[in-house]
């Protein structure tokens, strides 16, 4: 009796745990996947460049002969968020692209998180705006950038609010940020000029 007791007791709480969790998952917001990693429903391209999805992860790639930039768009906009990626940069200057908006046929406007092995991996630039609008340290980077390896990038954009951070360090940060760029499009670059190899996963998102 004793036994079927204590078993009755570990059932109860681990109900009640799973239902505590659940409970702050839906007061904070629970992360949903971005991307359903097998298909790229929900996503478009713009620009050059191919993306693939091979091993459970979106990969894309360029030749350095073509100037032209290439982008992996969101079909929805987003205003506020955290988002989490996973990113391998194998060759090329690729970026984290959020609160964007489509400029012709190949280009954008708006926020990139940097992803680039010479040394601004989690960086904050406005494309088509303000050029570098919190550029990293590099002794930073090179503690929390794992050049070749899968590595996290977090994104936090409430408001004027804006962090970046790699493996989780901080890498950027912008406070009350007066920029125009409040909702857009995220999306996922190839650099134009560069030969580009460049992997994604686990991308989710939070509201």
């Amino acid at each position: 009796m004793k036994w079927i007791d204590a078993t009755l007791t570990g059932f109860v709480l681990a109900a009640l745990g799973l239902a505590v969790s659940a409970a702050a998952d839906e007061k904070e917001g629970a992360y949903k996947r971005l991307w359903d990693g097998k298909t790229l429903a929900g996503w478009h391209k713009i620009g050059v460049g191919e993306w693939t999805i091979e091993d459970g992860a979106i990969v894309g790639r360029k030749k350095k002969e073509d100037p032209n930039f290439g982008h992996l768009v969101t079909d929805a906009v987003f205003k506020d968020f955290t988002v989490r990626v996973k990113f391998k940069a194998i060759q090329g200057n690729s970026g984290f692209y959020f609160r964007i908006e489509e400029k012709g046929a190949s280009g954008v406007s708006g926020f990139q998180a940097e992803i680039d092995p010479a040394g601004n991996t989690g960086g904050l630039y406005e494309t088509n705006g303000r050029a570098w609008v919190a550029q990293p340290d590099p002794e930073v980077v090179k503690k929390a950038f794992k050049p070749g390896e899968w590595n996290e990038m977090v994104v936090s954009a409430y408001g004027g609010d804006i962090t970046v951070t790699v493996n989780g360090v901080k890498t950027a940060e912008l406070k009350n940020d007066p920029g125009k760029w409040t909702k857009g499009h995220i999306a996922l670059q190839l650099h134009g000029g560069n030969d580009m190899l460049v992997m994604f996963k686990d991308i989710q998102i939070k509201e």
